[in-house]
């Protein structure tokens, strides 16, 4: 029997997140005010973060995975600032994070999650 997948915030192009067999997967999110520092950036992306896994039913608490973009690892320690207080002691999910070039150059950051139910 075929799971059920759902789509939140769909458009042509994409979803920004999908959810399906009890994981969620978010697409990448960026800030919206790009002129903020890395630090500004990232709270912005991870507040996105939060909202769209409450919208799927679920939270931080359940991450599995994130993937972090940064226009340049000179942003590492100062993203890392405030990814390292938005993870809930003793639940950090698989990481990784690279340097490349994002889809504008006044985007600092770009974060994708993944979760569980």
């Amino acid at each position: 029997m075929s799971q059920p997948i759902t789509r939140l915030d769909q458009n042509a192009r994409r979803s920004r997140a999908v959810i399906h067999n009890g994981t969620v997967y978010l697409a990448g999110h960026t800030a919206d005010d790009r002129s903020a520092d890395i630090q500004g950036q990232t709270r912005q992306v991870l507040a996105k973060v939060d909202e769209m896994l409450a919208a799927a039913g679920t939270d931080k608490s359940k991450a599995l995975n994130v993937t972090i973009w940064l226009s340049s690892m000179e942003h590492f320690a100062g993203m890392n600032e405030v990814y390292d207080a938005w993870i809930v002691p003793g639940q950090a999910p698989a990481r990784c994070c690279g340097a490349i070039e994002l889809a504008a150059p006044d985007i600092l950051v770009e974060i994708m999650v993944t979760a569980a139910l």
